[in-house]
């Protein structure tokens, strides 16, 4: 079995089917608070069989926006260690949670530094956000191994997977990733780079409930600023977006994620009207 939180980003449920894994959910997103439901995600890992493998966002949840806190992240571990199960993380907005790669690391970085504790840990990276490469669908997969001889053996399976999938990858995409991140002056410029976007995401998250609270909405908008990374999981119902799209043009996914980065000061007024509309029970 693979767990997959409740939310998480849809293609993570069709890439392990099609895998032919068995996916069971684990509850994450609490809908009263628009926080986390770190008990309800505890009592499902718990009851999960030994062996089973734990998929986990490692930072700025997609869709929710919303993390656990270190000491979180800490019984997350204590957990899979104790249950034994397969530790995944999957890291797709690296520097987007905080405006700190390095920052953005730590929960992953903790589980590493105990990785002997659980059956096997791996970490799937993308850098198609944090730089830019969309198109490029650059990224990283690392397994940790005990030993030179473990990863020896994991590295010919991965080989083996790989050969008749894509053979040689793309690498243009690598190579600017690389040359960014082995020149110390390119990489404090992306980290930069980084801090500024991130900062931008959360102004707008500012003006968005500002223009929110300004309209007269009875609902409590603290989530927007609460939550972090390029989305907002607003709670809107699909039949709410449903009507922000056909009638006010404002195109979001079923499930209420909005994306901050697509908010700016010529629009977070009109987004906010829309959105009061929609939500309002007047």
């Amino acid at each position: 079995f693979i767990y997959v939180s409740d939310p998480s980003w849809c293609i993570h449920l069709e890439i392990m089917k099609a895998a032919g894994l068995e996916v069971r959910r684990y509850r994450y997103f609490d809908g009263e608070s628009k926080g986390l439901d770190f008990a309800g995600m505890c009592e499902d890992l718990e009851a999960a069989p030994e062996g089973s493998v734990v998929l986990l966002h490692a930072c700025a949840h997609n869709p929710t926006g919303v993390d656990p806190t270190p000491e979180q992240w800490a019984k997350v571990a204590d957990l899979c260690a104790r249950r034994g199960l397969h530790v995944f993380f999957d890291s797709a907005y690296q520097g987007f949670a905080s405006g700190d790669a390095d920052a953005d690391g730590s929960a992953f970085r903790s589980f590493v530094a105990r990785a002997g504790d659980f059956p096997s840990m791996c970490l799937a990276q993308s850098f198609a956000k944090n730089f830019g490469l969309y198109g490029e669908r650059v990224g990283t997969f690392s397994v940790v191994c005990g030993d030179s001889g473990q990863a020896a053996k994991v590295l010919s399976q991965l080989k083996l997977i790989i050969r008749p999938m894509y053979s040689s990858p793309p690498i243009h995409g690598a190579r600017i990733v690389k040359t960014i991140l082995s020149d110390p002056d390119l990489s404090k410029k992306y980290t930069a780079e980084c801090a500024s976007m991130t900062a931008r995401i959360k102004e707008m998250r500012a003006l968005l409930r500002t223009e929110l609270e300004a309209c007269g909405s009875k609902l409590d908008w603290s989530h927007v600023t609460d939550q972090i990374g390029m989305f907002a999981f607003t709670g809107m119902t699909p039949e709410m977006v449903d009507e922000l799209t056909e009638k006010y043009h404002i195109y979001l996914t079923r499930d209420g994620r909005i994306s901050i980065a697509g908010v700016n000061p010529g629009n977070a007024k009109a987004i906010a009207e829309a959105i009061y509309a929609v939500t309002s029970s007047d």
